[in-house]
């Protein structure tokens, strides 16, 4: 889990919606839905999970949230992120092709059917839901209060829901087109609000089963009632009329605006864009010139209708995309536009939050040092670390973090000149002299701590070359590990002595970031001089060719088989004198010989 990571976690807002995984290249990897996102998202990077969980979860670098407004808005709108990221983590989800809708038919004899596919025919739609699960339980719903046709082909003779009173026997009695459009009427009422008095009726139908004590009955119109009331939820981020809208919203605070762009499709919500900026004239005025923009980029196809919030002037917007562009006044499309507003809100204040978070971890870090040492406030911190393998390759490195974050141009490496393969001491006391020698030559900026990767040894090291022999006055610390080589202690003073911070302190998580990042820097440049090395050490017996000329082969080549397969002019063109590119070949090509069979 990253500092990204870590910091959008603690600002997550307890609402229902959809988040969205990303991997270190921004590819959405995982999409899904929660009642409350704070709870879900938190959950994947807490506690222990399965193989296949604990895969996602490795792989996860960022993360999206769009809040909703119900929990059925939140899966429909996963199943719209599914569609339009593809994410490879949700395998189970890719094969739903659209989204179920009920259907009237617009036969003689009219039946109640789910289907996914929407036709220009007269059939009544109704839809869409969230899953073909939710449009089968009220399939099954309406088919036990109304008594349409339920077979596909009329039989001869009644059947047993004529005797249940679900059917009307069509195939036996004439029912008239009246009845019909009566019926469907009263479903259509049904679908668009009129379940509400349908479920009174049948929370009165249970309590009377129950005090009758006819408890199968009973549970069976509490089902139907648990099936009303999750299908049945209004549902203000999709709209029934097919067609395609972009809908803006935005919010402004602190100099910033932040815009979010809703696009709906097919009378479905896909996607969103945010996009926040500095502001510096009226939040009016920047999002006109916004969306001016906005569809001046060939990825954004102007919709078939616009919807903004008030105070946006419809006329030069309309006259600009040559679009209809509405400020909804009421309804289902001004609940749209209030929804894209407040999502702009949250993202802004997001964005505030990470800000204040991150403060508090750099700056205000930097403030608990130097409370803690009782020194000025170390804006500007230099840390060093050794590095070896059993004496081969030392290196050395130095870090830079100031105001409490990387600074990572002032990053150095050194490859250690006088101090013995094994001599830490030496090292530190060479690298040190070298990076103050030559600050104090370049009049680069001095450090305002300087921090050891090591214990009172190495502090001793460090203090003698920055105070005796270069006559600085900079305090240095060093930092000691535990035994599981975790950042464990804080050593300051002349005699070293411990400092007390807590674990928990953002101080602490400081000199942990800043250890962590030398002893990674400082093992990265040891493993590059160690893999050369092992490179330019295959080229040994090379004649003619000495350390300088073998490091300028790698160069030109890239590798060692190269090498080996280059021509007389490709090594003279990478600096080979002629005579010595003539042995080199030659002695490539003797070594590629076969070798002769032992004489028995």
């Amino acid at each position: 889990m990253n500092e990204l990571i870590q910091n959008k976690l603690a600002i997550l807002p307890d609402m229902p919606g959809c988040y969205m995984m990303k991997d270190r290249q921004g590819t959405v990897i995982y999409v899904g839905k929660a009642k409350v996102l704070k709870n879900r998202v938190r959950s994947y990077f807490t506690g222990s999970h399965d193989a296949k969980t604990q895969r996602l979860v490795t792989e996860i670098e960022d993360f999206e949230t769009i809040i909703t407004s119900s929990d059925i808005e939140a899966l429909i709108l996963e199943l719209n992120l599914i569609k339009q990221y593809d994410p490879k983590y949700n395998i189970m989800l890719k094969d739903d092709k659209t989204y179920p809708y009920l259907k009237l038919t617009a036969e003689r004899h009219p039946k109640l059917i789910v289907t996914r596919i929407v036709k220009k025919d007269k059939g009544r739609y109704f839809g869409p839901y969230p899953n073909v699960t939710a449009a089968t339980e009220t399939k099954k719903l309406l088919d036990r209060l109304y008594p349409y046709r339920k077979c596909h082909t009329l039989p001869d003779r009644v059947c047993l829901y004529y005797h249940l009173g679900q059917c009307l026997a069509p195939c036996v009695f004439d029912v008239s087109k009246e009845t019909y459009k009566e019926m469907t009427d009263d479903i259509a009422r049904f679908l668009n609000g009129g379940y509400k008095s349908m479920k009174k009726e049948l929370t009165q139908k249970m309590t009377d089963a129950a005090e009758n004590l006819e408890f199968e009955r009973a549970t069976e119109y509490r089902d139907q009632i648990s099936n009303i009331e999750t299908v049945m939820e209004k549902q203000t981020m999709t709209m029934h009329d097919f067609k395609d809208r972009d809908i803006f919203g935005y919010a402004v605070e602190k100099g910033w605006m932040c815009v979010q762009v809703f696009f709906v499709r097919q009378g479905k919500l896909i996607e969103r864009d945010v996009s926040l900026f500095p502001v510096y004239r009226d939040p009016e005025e920047e999002l006109l010139t916004f969306i001016g923009q906005f569809y001046s980029k060939l990825s954004h196809i102007k919709p078939s209708e616009v919807l903004l919030p008030p105070g946006i002037e419809q006329g030069i917007v309309e006259q600009l995309l040559d679009i209809h562009v509405y400020i909804p006044q009421r309804g289902k499309k001004k609940d749209l536009v209030q929804l894209a507003n407040k999502n702009a809100m949250i993202s802004l204040r997001q964005k505030f939050q990470l800000i204040d978070r991150q403060e508090e971890r750099t700056i205000g870090a930097c403030e608990e040092l130097s409370e803690a040492m009782n020194i000025s406030i170390p804006l500007r911190i230099e840390a060093f670390d050794n590095s070896h393998t059993h004496g081969v390759e030392p290196v050395s490195a130095m870090v830079s973090f100031v105001d409490g974050k990387p600074n990572r141009k002032d990053y150095r490496k050194y490859k250690t000149k006088t101090a013995a393969a094994h001599d830490d001491y030496g090292a530190m006391r060479e690298v040190i002299r070298r990076r103050y020698t030559r600050v104090l030559k370049d009049n680069l900026p001095l450090p305002d701590l300087i921090v050891i990767d090591g214990g009172k040894g190495q502090m001793g090291i460090a203090r003698e070359v920055v105070e005796d022999e270069l006559g600085l006055s900079i305090p240095i610390a060093g930092l000691a590990k535990d035994d599981k080589h975790q950042t464990a202690q804080l050593l300051y003073g002349y005699p070293p002595e411990l400092i007390s911070l807590k674990r928990s302190s953002e101080a602490f998580y400081l000199l942990q970031r800043i250890q962590d990042e030398v002893h990674r820097f400082a093992i990265t440049f040891h493993r590059q001089r160690r893999d050369t090395g092992s490179l330019v050490s295959s080229l040994d017996g090379l004649p003619g060719v000495g350390p300088k000329r073998k490091q300028k082969l790698l160069k030109h080549f890239g590798s060692v088989k190269k090498i080996k397969v280059a021509t007389k002019d490709q090594l003279i063109e990478a600096g080979l004198p002629q005579t010595i590119a003539e042995s080199v070949v030659s002695y490539f090509e003797e070594q590629n010989k076969p070798a002769k069979p032992a004489e028995e």
